[in-house]
């Protein structure tokens, strides 16, 4: 009995691996349709008794704005293009602020954020954090960097019911994400952190305060090569 709940528990592990790797290879060419998130937050829609809906629309990454591009990395991870997935020293500066006492704030790097939003749901839990740290290293492993962040820039949260750079661009500018400029970029930058409760425009003075210190980050940085 034991040694037939073995076989099946390894056949699961190796059906899992084999699916997740089948898909995250999809992935790396095909332009993903839905997430995880978006299908809860309709479901939340309809509870509520509104229409299940969403604004989602792919776009290549040769049509988002550089300043776009380059105002996300500001804004959410500045090591994109030098980790592998990972941010060490943000998670151990992370944990020691938690130790005195501090609130715990997050460390997920964009190669995180996106294989939770692409392949996970919302709610955190060490399960859901051990499936984030495998799909991340999948999407390192298998992934350019510049197909993490079209990804990214694609499937992220900009507002409710709107993901994308380029449904989020429409929403709060009324144009594509390709003619996004840098002011107008590092405002949709600013809410990403809590993009249902925050607004790109009109913005709050905390907001305004985002926006300045993500431009001048945007500044420090210098030209965008993903390349």
């Amino acid at each position: 009995m034991i040694k037939r709940i073995i076989r099946i528990l390894v056949k699961g592990v190796i059906g899992f691996i084999l699916f997740s790797v089948l898909l995250v290879l999809i992935f790396k060419w095909v332009p993903v349709p839905f997430t995880p998130l978006m299908v809860i937050r309709a479901i939340e829609q309809k509870k509520q008794g509104k229409e299940m809906s969403w604004k989602h629309d792919w776009v290549s990454i040769e049509r988002i704005s550089k300043n776009f591009q380059l105002a996300v990395v500001c804004s959410e991870d500045q090591k994109f293009l030098e980790h592998r997935g990972f941010d060490v020293k943000a998670i151990e500066k992370a944990y020691s602020d938690h130790k005195k006492g501090k609130r715990l704030r997050g460390a997920s790097t964009i190669s995180q954020q996106t294989a939770k939003n692409v392949f996970l749901w919302p709610q955190r839990s060490w399960l859901r954090k051990g499936l984030e740290t495998y799909f991340t290293f999948l999407i390192e492993l298998m992934w350019s960097k510049e197909r993490i962040l079209e990804v990214y820039l694609n499937s992220v949260e900009m507002g409710k019911g709107i993901y994308g750079a380029e449904a989020g661009a429409r929403y709060w500018f009324q144009k594509p994400a390709g003619h996004l400029t840098a002011y107008e970029a590092a405002s949709i930058a600013a809410i990403l952190p809590n993009p249902r409760t925050y607004k790109a425009n009109p913005r709050t003075p905390y907001l305004e305060g985002r926006k300045k210190w993500i431009m001048e980050q945007m500044n420090y940085f210098g030209p965008f090569k993903l390349k």
